[in-house]
């Protein structure tokens, strides 16, 4: 395993035990290394920022503090590359300006030989992605009403042409066929509504309060749809 690669791991693990903690012992003998080399490599993460505590004597080991979060660490170039194509390649999708500051974040810890690596690389790869249909204003506030489970008020204008001005419970975002949609519990029609991100001509986040509608409630997606979280099931009811 890379030095990477293990820097990686070796934070997981430290996650996954949580306040438990792990001994210098056990992490070396759980990646195949000596004692010093996983204390180098625990000193290399405090360095770059993760909040990490140690407690001497037995019992005593190595974790992560509860609650805080952990700076990105390591990735190698090939990752990193597949980040930036993603993103490149889908300016348009929710949090996409969220995703390109994330990876600058991961470039920035990452060690200069793998950093230079991982930008020779992306010069590599080509994207000719399609502008994005919506304003930056629209997509910003569509995030927020999703990210904060707040009601959205936007003037929405029909595939027949019809424009009305329409609040909207956000539920969920999905892409298919190359358009993206904001799938919401619609307070004018009282009933679950795709619409069309690129027909929002106007968008504005509420301070109300969205009352719970769940995916569940949106019915069967797209035969390929699938959550962003990479476990690759589909959504179902």
């Amino acid at each position: 395993m890379k030095r990477a690669e293990r820097l990686h791991a070796l934070s997981e693990m430290l996650r996954r035990n949580g306040s438990r903690g792990c001994s210098a012992e056990r992490l070396a003998r759980e990646f195949g290394v000596s004692v010093r080399t996983v204390k180098r490599d625990l000193a290399a993460l405090e360095n770059s920022g993760a909040p990490i505590w140690s407690r001497p004597g037995p019992g005593g080991g190595y974790g992560l503090a509860i609650g805080a979060s952990l700076p990105p660490v390591s990735l190698s170039p090939a990752q990193a590359v597949a980040l930036m194509s993603a993103v490149s390649a889908a300016p348009d999708a929710p949090y996409a300006d969220l995703a390109t500051a994330g990876i600058q974040k991961i470039l920035d810890v990452l060690d200069p030989r793998t950093r230079a690596r991982a930008e020779d690389l992306a010069g590599r790869v080509w994207v000719n992605a399609v502008p994005s249909s919506s304003s930056r204003a629209i997509r910003s506030a569509l995030e927020e009403a999703m990210a904060e489970q707040r009601v959205i008020r936007m003037r929405y204008t029909s595939g027949d042409g019809v424009t009305t001005t329409r609040d909207v419970e956000p539920v969920l975002f999905a892409s298919t066929n190359g358009q993206w949609y904001l799938v919401g519990w619609c307070r004018l029609r009282d009933a679950m509504r795709w619409f069309t991100v690129s027909r929002i001509e106007r968008a504005s986040v509420t301070k109300t309060a969205c009352v719970g509608h769940t995916v569940h409630e949106v019915g069967e997606p797209p035969a390929n749809a699938r959550p962003v979280h990479g476990r690759g099931e589909r959504v179902t009811r």
